[in-house]
């Protein structure tokens, strides 16, 4: 099973595809918004993690070219930001991601989101 994990943050991307590899996925990082789209696109990943707060391209417009395109429409993507409000979930679900998490990113809790869409390889 292929993730991408579009996030800029490089301790994020550090701590959160090591231990995705260690549960048996392989994982693509893509730095900004363009690069997530256009890695999205080519790649046609299992699942994609989202940042929202990114450079060139934030991730509600990554989303909503991801989603508009015939080949990335059906990617269940699961956004992830440090803002816990309620209006961002909202926004983020309306630009076309399938769930929400919050940072810092705890591990079961994606995990369970995760397995709404995919099905998890034994660790």
């Amino acid at each position: 099973m292929k993730i991408l994990y579009v996030e800029d943050n490089p301790d994020n991307v550090y701590m959160l595809t090591r231990r995705l590899k260690k549960k048996g996925f392989e994982v693509l990082v893509a730095e900004d918004g363009q690069q997530g789209v256009e890695m999205a696109l080519s790649e046609l990943p299992d699942l994609i993690l989202m940042d929202l707060s990114l450079p060139i391209m934030d991730g509600w417009e990554a989303t909503k070219n991801i989603k508009a395109d015939e080949k990335g429409k059906n990617i269940p993507i699961i956004a992830l930001s440090a803002h816990a409000m309620e209006e961002h979930k909202k926004s983020a679900m309306e630009a076309g991601c399938n769930d929400y998490d919050t940072k810092p990113v705890d591990l079961k809790r994606l995990m369970a989101k995760i397995s709404q869409f995919l099905i998890i390889p034994e660790s």
